[in-house]
C-alpha cells in the first residue's frame, strides 16, 4: 500500500526551527533561487553559512566565492549580492567548479535551523519547484512528514512569494489546486517585489523578479546535508515527469 505523505506547513525561522522529515526550505526572492542559477552556472557546492565572518573565513582559507547579503547589500569583502541579475552577467567561468560560500538573512538561516531536526534539507524555490516535487515522490525510503517552510522577510514577516510557492510545491505533491495567475497577482503587487520593480536601489535589480517567478526550468534538486559541521548542498538531477 502506498504510503500517504504528511506536508506539514512552517513560516519563518520560528517554522525552520520545527521542520522535520524532508524539510524545504523556502526562499524565492533571492536566496535560493540564486542557489539554483549558480548551480546551473556549473558550482561544485554550497556551503551554507548563517554569519557573514563564517563565509569571509572560508574564503580567506579555502579560496572558496563569497556570495550573499546583509539587509539585501552584499557585504563587503564579498565576491556577489544575492541577485541572480548579477549571477547570470558573472556567468559559467566564474562559477565552474567552484566552492560558493552563500550567506543570507531569510533562506540560509532557515535552512541551518532546519537541519537540527530533519532528515535532508531541500533549497526551494519556482525554479526547481516540479524537480523538488519529483525527487520527494521518488526518493527512498519515502518520508513520512514532507515539511514546507516559506522563510518570508528575513525570517521574520511572511511573504508572498515564499507562502505560494510553498503552495505550488503542495500542489505537485498532493493536487491540492493551485491558480498561478492569481499567485503573481498577489506577488507582484506586494512590496517584497515592488522594491525591485521601482528600479531605484541598486542591489535590488528590476530583472530580479522575472528570474525569481519562473517555473520549473532546472531538472534538479540542491540537496543540503551536514557534512563535518557544515550545511553543504550539492546538485542532483531529477528527470522530468510527464504528469502534471
Amino acid at each position: 500500500m502506498e504510503s500517504v505523505l504528511s506536508i506539514q506547513r512552517k513560516s519563518l525561522l520560528s517554522g525552520a526551527r520545527q521542520a522535520e522529515g524532508i524539510s524545504v526550505t523556502i526562499d524565492v526572492l533571492r536566496a535560493f533561487t540564486c542557489a539554483a542559477y549558480m548551480m546551473n552556472l556549473g558550482a561544485a557546492k554550497i556551503v551554507l553559512l548563517a554569519e557573514p565572518d563564517a563565509v569571509l573565513k572560508l574564503k580567506r582559507e579555502e579560496g572558496c566565492l563569497a556570495v550573499g547579503e546583509v539587509g539585501g547589500r552584499k557585504v563587503a569583502g564579498f565576491d556577489l549580492g544575492n541577485s541572480p541579475t548579477h549571477i547570470q552577467a558573472a556567468g559559467r567561468e566564474f562559477f565552474a567548479g567552484r566552492t560558493v560560500a552563500l550567506r543570507t538573512s531569510a533562506g540560509v538561516t532557515g535552512a541551518v535551523a532546519a537541519a537540527r531536526r530533519s532528515e535532508m534539507v531541500l533549497l526551494g524555490s519556482y525554479v526547481t519547484a516540479r524537480a523538488i516535487a519529483s525527487y520527494i515522490r521518488n526518493v527512498s525510503p519515502q518520508p513520512e512528514v514532507v515539511s514546507l517552510v516559506a522563510m518570508g522577510l528575513a525570517g521574520l514577516e511572511p511573504s508572498p512569494e515564499d507562502e505560494r510557492c510553498a503552495d505550488y510545491i503542495e500542489h505537485l505533491l498532493t493536487g491540492r489546486p493551485y491558480d498561478h495567475a492569481a499567485a503573481l497577482l498577489e506577488i507582484v503587487e506586494n512590496e517584497a517585489t515592488q522594491k525591485f520593480l521601482r528600479g531605484d536601489q541598486d542591489h535590488y535589480p528590476p530583472a530580479d523578479p522575472i528570474y525569481c517567478l519562473q517555473r520549473d526550468i532546472f531538472d534538479f534538486v540542491l540537496v543540503a546535508r551536514l557534512e563535518e559541521g557544515q550545511l553543504i548542498a550539492r546538485k542532483t538531477d531529477v528527470p522530468q515527469e510527464l504528469d502534471d
